[in-house]
């Protein structure tokens, strides 16, 4: 499906998303990326099984749930989901559902890692954008009152 600057244009200004991505690495995401929908209560990522890849909400919002908790938090738009079995290519920890229509971005990791190679500083600012939000994810952990 055509991507359109408007999910560049979304994704760039995405706040708790991957920030140190560039107009143009959003660019070459877009062409890259499967655009997929959710319906409300489909699951986007499952628990304990690989995802082979990374989601990027375009549209929507989805809760993240652990076994052992109702939900956990809430993503939107600009958010990513599955990046930790899409970096420990194991199964997923959590379950992420839609609450409603979503539209996501998915990048299968073989995918991902040959744009890597073919421009390592998007490599580079991908993964440092990942380990921002992971940061910020344990923090809220650690200390719910931590602010979004």
């Amino acid at each position: 499906m055509l991507k359109t600057t408007a999910d560049v244009s979304v994704l760039s200004a995405a706040k708790l998303g991957l920030v140190y991505l560039t107009p143009n690495d959003w660019a070459l995401i877009a062409d890259k990326a499967v655009r997929k929908q959710f319906k409300a209560r489909e699951s986007i990522v499952q628990h304990d099984r690989r995802t082979h890849g990374i989601f990027i909400l375009l549209k929507g919002t989805a809760s993240v749930q652990l076994a052992s908790q109702e939900s956990v938090r809430e993503i939107g738009v600009g958010e990513v989901c599955g990046e930790i079995s899409f970096l420990d290519e194991l199964p997923a920890t959590a379950n992420v559902v839609a609450n409603g229509s979503v539209e996501a971005y998915y990048l299968e990791r073989a995918t991902l890692l040959s744009l890597f190679e073919l421009f390592p500083h998007l490599g580079s600012r991908f993964y440092r954008s990942l380990a921002a939000i992971l940061s910020r994810r344990l923090r809220e952990v650690i200390d719910p009152k931590t602010t979004r």
